[in-house]
């Protein structure tokens, strides 16, 4: 049976950067295996099964799989798929006004809006189904260090201290003093386990203030070698979780501020990704993701 995909490149503007996702639209008859070994075949860090939503007031159901296992939410997923449902499905719209997009994922469900301005990348932003959650602690600054290739003194900076959060799929945050000691850093997989004990995937998100473009806010990488993903060039799930952080680690004056992290430079694939808080009386109210997304490949596969 042949079945239709599309690839997209996500958090980005620009064919052959960002983060890819690999799309499946067809997904009648696919159960759970079938669908592993189809995210397998991709080898991407994520693919994407768009399915009837169980309610039919919501416009699909999602399920999201790295080569290894499925994921109960992941932040360049959903940006993708409502992308490409808006530019499938709604093209005249998204280039008229910004849409409502109403996805099922396992974590439950994301209101995303979509939109495409005049010559511009289309765009989307959802917000966060789950408020990020202190999910742990954080390993010892040198089990941290020796499990990443780096000097425990380039662990933390401005208050900054490794932690473990989660909005959905947790993460250690390792803060890093230096641009030049993040781009060294790589998984010591020997070293890999004893750094990262006390979390059953041991998804790593490091980062810094120091950035490569103006307007940037923190420059990123993320290694997760437990989910079959040796280093991710744009982590939507892990910035959502990044808002605990902040939240934790910055003063941060009550209204809605807009952070910009950068991440996936290293690997030539350079990825944009914005988290908007909402803050009253110093608490976090809502939280959401953005970026934009562009259309690489559309065809069908045989299975």
């Amino acid at each position: 049976m042949k079945r239709r995909f599309a690839t997209l490149d996500v958090f980005t503007d620009q064919p052959l950067a960002g983060n890819p996702l690999a799309v499946v639209q067809d997904c009648a008859g696919l159960d759970t295996a079938r669908m592993q070994a189809i995210a397998r075949e991709f080898n991407l860090s994520e693919t994407v099964f768009l399915l009837p939503p169980r309610d039919p007031i919501n416009t699909a159901r999602l399920r999201i799989f790295t080569p290894t296992q499925e994921l109960p939410f992941a932040g360049h997923p959903t940006v993708g798929a409502a992308i490409l449902i808006g530019l499938r499905d709604a093209p005249g719209m998204i280039a008229a006004q910004d849409i409502l997009i109403v996805l099922e994922a396992e974590i439950g469900v994301i209101s995303c809006t979509v939109g495409r301005s005049r010559g511009q990348a289309a765009r989307a932003r959802f917000t966060l189904p789950r408020l990020p959650e202190p999910a742990g602690v954080a390993g010892s600054s040198l089990a941290l260090a020796e499990a990443l290739g780096l000097a425990e003194d380039d662990i933390g900076f401005d208050g900054h201290a490794p932690c473990v959060f989660s909005a959905g799929n947790p993460f250690c945050f390792v803060p890093v003093a230096t641009r030049a000691a993040l781009a060294q850093a790589a998984p010591n997989l020997a070293a890999w386990p004893a750094g990262f004990s006390h979390m059953e995937r041991g998804a790593a998100f490091l980062y810094t203030r120091e950035c490569e473009r103006a307007g940037s806010h923190f420059h990123a990488r993320m290694f997760a070698p437990g989910l079959g993903v040796s280093e991710d060039p744009a982590t939507g799930s892990a910035v959502a979780a990044f808002a605990g952080v902040l939240m934790q680690s910055e003063k941060i004056a009550d209204g809605a501020p807009l952070f910009v992290i950068e991440q996936g430079f290293e690997m030539g694939r350079p990825s944009i990704i914005t988290l908007g808080l909402d803050i009253v009386d110093g608490r976090l109210m809502e939280a959401n993701i953005g970026g934009q997304a562009v259309l690489v490949q559309d065809g069908t596969i045989d299975l």
